[in-house]
């Protein structure tokens, strides 16, 4: 994902996304059992866009300044009110050129399997990339350095990579 100021883009990867009610306690119920698509749902029931939000959380791994691409934390956070963006193939195959961000994903103390986010990472950016088993290799290179004395937990990502 990438969130932008005007001046600086920052680089995140989704690691927790949820749709719920904007009442609290209040449990969203599954509606249009008899439609075909979301959709039609939609269309059938419109007061569900204004019932229900999605929220998600991201770990920063990277931003822009200018031309400079930085495999490293922004100078400050997202604004509050900033819209954020799916990055493009171009953006994630420009961003995996060097391994800088694992070393902020294999760092990070998130509530979900660090294993798990680092090899959904490595695989969804390693679809954008001209040859996507270099873009592996070279990544668990990087890993085996960054966890040299976690021969188990480099063993969990790279078994996640397939």
């Amino acid at each position: 994902m990438k969130a932008s100021d005007g001046e600086i883009d920052l680089y995140g990867i989704v690691f927790h996304a949820t749709t719920g009610s904007l009442e609290p306690g209040r449990r969203p119920l599954a509606r249009g059992k008899d439609e075909a698509s979301e959709e039609d749902i939609y269309r059938t029931s419109p007061q569900l866009l204004k019932l229900l939000r999605s929220e998600f959380s991201a770990l920063v791994v990277g931003h822009r300044q200018g031309e400079r691409l930085n495999h490293y934390l922004p100078p400050r956070p997202a604004r509050i009110h900033g819209f954020v963006y799916r990055c493009g193939a171009g953006e994630i195959k420009e961003f995996g050129q060097t391994y800088g961000f694992l070393s902020i994903l294999v760092n990070a103390h998130l509530p979900v399997s660090t294993e798990e986010l680092v090899a959904a990472a490595l695989r969804q950016m390693s679809q954008a990339q001209e040859d996507p088993r270099a873009f592996l290799v070279g990544a668990g290179k990087e890993l085996a350095v960054l966890l040299g004395g976690q021969f188990l937990q480099l063993k969990a990502i790279l078994g996640r990579l397939k």
